[in-house]
């Protein structure tokens, strides 16, 4: 039996990347999923490939309308709401302070923050009367650590993260557990996006931009290795599943050991050059 078998779970932005990963693997371990996004052909061709086990419903996470449809739907088509996955992202323009634009930034809140709250909003209607569920968001070393993305996408992954913990305790005495994920540099199209491409685009390059994070990596992470959209899809498989059925308000940090400080060789390289320019000086 699957991980998650006789369960129903929702993934937002499903149709690419991490979310489309997650609805493969909740799929192979069990699970009915409903595929939530934007992108209509991708998400049809999705389920289609999955088979009776998926659906698809068009939905923009800005727009509660639509979120209230997506929660709807899951119950109508599957009967019942055991996971909601709130992974639908957008990234951030990067700017100083005194040049960011607003507007950008009540749109990215609109999405990582607002979009998650009101999905939780509809989830936990249906929720409560079971007595049972689990909800993920999708956060992001970015929101624990300032430095390495926008500070507009920055802001809005450390409001999730503590809003996740508001949640978790107003929810978890009804037995809802609601944690988050949050990754360091994970290979898919969103650097692309953040550059300035097109969705499609962006998806179809994602490999290019593997030779510039392994530029940059070795002087953030530890591990040598990028992340992976598999290796945060069986993160969110194990926070869907009754194997984390006492962990609750918990942020489940995958970024390499980037949190937990520099790495070795760079500290010791840096401490060298230090020494040398010291003894330079002195002499």
């Amino acid at each position: 039996m699957g991980a998650l078998e006789g369960k129903v779970a929702i993934v937002t932005g499903g149709t690419s990347g991490i979310g489309a990963r997650s609805v493969e693997l909740f799929v192979e371990e069990g699970a009915k999923v409903v595929i939530a996004g934007r992108r209509r052909e991708d998400g049809k061709a999705l389920a289609w490939r999955l088979g009776s086990a998926a659906s698809f419903i068009e939905t923009d996470v800005t727009q509660e309308p639509q979120l209230r449809a997506m929660i709807q739907h899951a119950v109508e088509r599957f009967g019942r709401l055991d996971c909601l996955f709130n992974n639908a992202g957008n990234p951030g323009k990067v700017s100083r302070v005194a040049d960011v634009d607003i507007a950008h930034f009540d749109e990215v809140i609109a999405v990582h923050l607002r979009g998650a709250l009101i999905a939780m909003k509809y989830a936990a209607a249906v929720m409560l009367p079971q007595g049972s569920g689990g909800i993920i968001n999708m956060a992001s070393v970015s929101g624990l650590r300032a430095g390495f993305s926008a500070l507009t996408y920055s802001t809005a992954k450390a409001a999730l993260i503590h809003l996740t913990r508001c949640a978790a305790v107003d929810l978890g005495q009804s037995g809802i557990r609601v944690n988050a994920i949050s990754p360091g540099p994970v290979l898919t199209g969103v650097f692309g996006k953040a550059a300035g491409l097109a969705n499609e685009d962006a998806e179809r390059r994602a490999e290019a931009a593997r030779a510039a994070l392994a530029a940059v990596l070795p002087s953030w992470q530890p591990l040598t290795h990028m992340g992976s959209a598999d290796d945060i899809a069986h993160a969110a498989l194990y926070l869907a599943s009754d194997a984390s059925c006492f962990m609750n308000g918990h942020n489940l940090i995958l970024d390499g050991g980037i949190t937990s400080g520099r790495p070795a060789t760079v500290m010791l390289a840096e401490r060298a050059a230090f020494a040398e320019m010291l003894a330079t000086r002195a002499a």
